[in-house]
């Protein structure tokens, strides 16, 4: 499984998206919005929004988390095929 996070340093739920998949053990590459304008401007391209963090699991982009509700916790779990605890 290819796990890419489109992040950016000050994003509070870029770093609970982290924490997440580090306490799952999945191994995952980090693309900085803030240092890789290329990047800032695929996720423009790909969800219409300047929104983090982004996930792309396998190839399909998914939004962890919602405004106001934080990290998405089940999607998560279900997307990345890990066990319900």
């Amino acid at each position: 499984m290819k796990v890419q996070l489109y992040t950016a340093a000050w994003c509070r739920d870029c770093r609970a998206a982290k924490q997440f998949l580090e306490a799952h053990g999945v191994v995952y590459i980090e693309i900085n919005v803030d240092t890789d304008p290329a990047a800032s401007a695929e996720v423009l391209r790909r969800v219409g929004k300047r929104a983090i963090p982004q996930m792309v699991i396998d190839g399909e982009w998914f939004q962890p988390y919602t405004p106001g509700r934080g990290l998405l916790i089940d999607e998560l779990t279900r997307r990345l095929g890990l066990a319900q605890q």
